[in-house]
């Protein structure tokens, strides 16, 4: 199975590379690309995916935890 990659991405949206089924809360499914991006900021006129109307209106960059073997 391949890798589906999530990268959240600073004062923006949450980029969704790979092959997955998206899915609400009643279990339909959203008609999605191999490379797409969610709302983070709850601005978006076309939820659950990013339009772009975040900017300039929210602030994130959220980062990993490095590890202590990563410090180096």
């Amino acid at each position: 199975m391949a890798k589906v990659q999530i990268k959240v991405n600073d004062n923006g949206s949450l980029r969704i590379t790979g092959d997955i089924e998206l899915l609400d809360g009643e279990g339909n499914v959203f008609e999605t690309k191999p490379v797409f991006s969610l709302c983070r900021c709850g601005l978006s006129n076309n939820k659950p995916f990013c339009d772009g109307t975040h900017k300039g209106k929210f602030e994130s960059a959220v980062r990993a935890p490095v590890k202590d073997s990563e410090q180096a």
